[in-house]
């Protein structure tokens, strides 16, 4: 078991995060329930929002290597943008995001019959295509991850568009980091994600024993 597994506010003696490793994790990440409903939401978090996809710098390097076997699959829209300016940008706050078409769309949207979004890179992935599954943020997400100097920030970022996998994730009993088990284990390697696991067994039984 870790060494500090909850900080605590010592005035009022509440967690606030855990320590993983070099990293700090948000209790919603271990609390909340949470199972992507693509029937629900039809793959909104593809298309809403006022910037794209954050991207790590070798990510930006990978999408323009695989670029060449996905064009095709982008929309018109997207491949002009993507011509103006390239798979990615900076965005306000100075970060790498995947570029967007009206304001809002990752260049990398596509869409099916149903008018469920889906992205042109996971398709490729699935098809044996290309090797790279899709950017980093994107697997993870509700989980948004900030590098700062010393540790790494892992937040559980809630939407109004992730309402209905809220509720089915209630409903199954799946929380947050059960369901991103693959790319939190992707981001941050088995060993962590498996003391992430026991400091959730062990907080949750600490938990029950204050109630």
């Amino acid at each position: 078991m870790p060494l500090l597994i909850v900080r605590y506010l010592l005035l009022y003696m509440e967690p606030v995060m855990l320590e993983i490793g070099d990293a700090l994790v948000s209790l919603d990440v271990i609390e909340k329930e949470f199972i992507c409903n693509l029937e629900a939401c039809l793959g909104a978090c593809c298309i809403e929002g006022d910037a794209g996809a954050p991207l790590e710098e070798e990510e930006r390097q990978k999408l323009k290597d695989i670029l060449p076997v996905i064009w095709d699959d982008l929309l018109p829209a997207a491949q002009s943008v993507i011509r103006e300016q390239g798979v990615a940008y900076i965005d306000q706050e100075g970060d790498v995001v995947t570029s967007i078409v009206n304001g809002k769309d990752c260049v990398f949207t596509c869409y099916g019959a149903n008018g469920m979004c889906y992205c042109a890179i996971e398709k490729a992935y699935k098809e044996g295509r290309i090797d790279f599954y899709k950017p980093i943020s994107c697997h993870l997400y509700p989980i948004r991850t900030k590098k700062y100097s010393g540790f790494t920030a892992v937040n559980y970022n809630r939407w109004k568009i992730c309402k209905a996998a809220e509720v089915l994730g209630r409903k199954e009993g799946v929380k947050v980091y059960q369901f991103l088990k693959e790319p939190l284990i992707r981001k941050f390697g088995e060993v962590w994600y498996n003391e992430l696991c026991e400091v959730a067994i062990e907080y949750e039984r600490q938990k029950a024993q204050d109630d």
